[in-house]
């Protein structure tokens, strides 16, 4: 039987470190971190997301502003915001919650941002530095999955990878974080032949699809004794899941995370980890 990695708990102990970070840049130096995030559209998934990020915030002293738009509003107006938050020096962390309306460029709008404020880590400036491991603000999710190797201590160093994900927000950041901890990564897609036997040689397999109606990571694509971090989560058959099933799982693998209750809480953690670190790249700046 693996162990199960409880990212709730996890999460929890990052909080506990910000918080305390948080109070002592208040005493210290007189300053409140502030989050301010966008939210465009009424999707009920995303309102979610900002909601738990707010309420995550106000649980370790951290400030948010929250800027709701019109589905319909335009990319100039949608600039003219994010120009604003760059500029105002009490706001030391910006978000933008993906995805956005069809109408608005993704890749323009997080480029808008200011690589000091970037905390979601989706900027070419940030992405460049990651890329050459001199990186400070990481894309949260991809950080948190690095947050669970370190709590474990699950090595990394030479061990083979599988990674199933290729997104700028999940595959790329963790590619370059492994690689800088010597592991050996192979990055699989849509496109990827012989997935199967890649997996079945993999020590650590990291799952990132989130259809389940096209992949499932089933047991006999696990190497006995593997890590398995499953970030998927999806609605299949009206119930909440990953790419795998984690009770048919957990019996093979030395370590594996739940969907979920695994990567999840990690994500809204990394990014207080991340507001606070941005405060203080614009603090040693000034």
């Amino acid at each position: 039987m693996g162990v199960r990695i409880d990212g709730k708990i996890i999460a929890q102990s990052v909080k506990d470190m910000v918080k305390d970070m948080v109070k002592k840049t208040v005493e210290k130096q007189g300053i409140t971190p502030c989050l301010a995030t966008i939210l465009i559209g009424d999707d009920p998934a995303s309102a979610t997301y900002v909601k738990n990020k707010h309420k995550a915030c106000k649980d370790v002293g951290i400030i948010t502003r929250d800027h709701n738009l019109n589905a319909d509003v335009l990319q100039s107006e949608l600039f003219r915001i994010i120009d604003e938050l760059n500029a105002d020096t009490a706001v030391h962390g910006i978000l933008v919650q993906l995805p956005l309306p069809p109408h608005l460029d993704e890749f323009a709008t997080t480029s808008r941002i200011s690589p000091l404020k970037d905390v979601d880590g989706l900027t070419p400036h940030n992405a460049g530095l990651l890329a050459m491991g001199r990186a400070t603000l990481i894309a949260c999710t991809p950080l948190g999955v690095m947050e669970i190797f370190d709590y474990h201590g699950i090595a990394l160093e030479g061990r083979n990878v599988v990674l199933i994900n290729r997104s700028n927000l999940v595959g790329k950041p963790l590619y370059h974080l492994l690689l800088a901890r010597n592991a050996t990564v192979i990055t699989c897609h849509s496109k990827t032949r012989n997935l199967t036997e890649l997996c079945q040689v993999a020590d650590i397999i990291i799952t990132a699809v989130g259809d389940r109606d096209r992949f499932t990571l089933r047991p006999e694509m696990i190497k006995q004794g593997a890590t398995v971090i499953d970030i998927a989560i999806s609605r299949f058959h009206g119930r909440l899941v990953g790419d795998s099933d984690f009770d048919e799982i957990i019996h093979k693998v030395s370590f594996a995370t739940p969907v979920p209750g695994g990567v999840g809480p990690m994500t809204v953690a990394m990014l207080l980890k991340n507001t606070i670190t941005a405060l203080g790249g614009q603090t040693d700046k000034s």
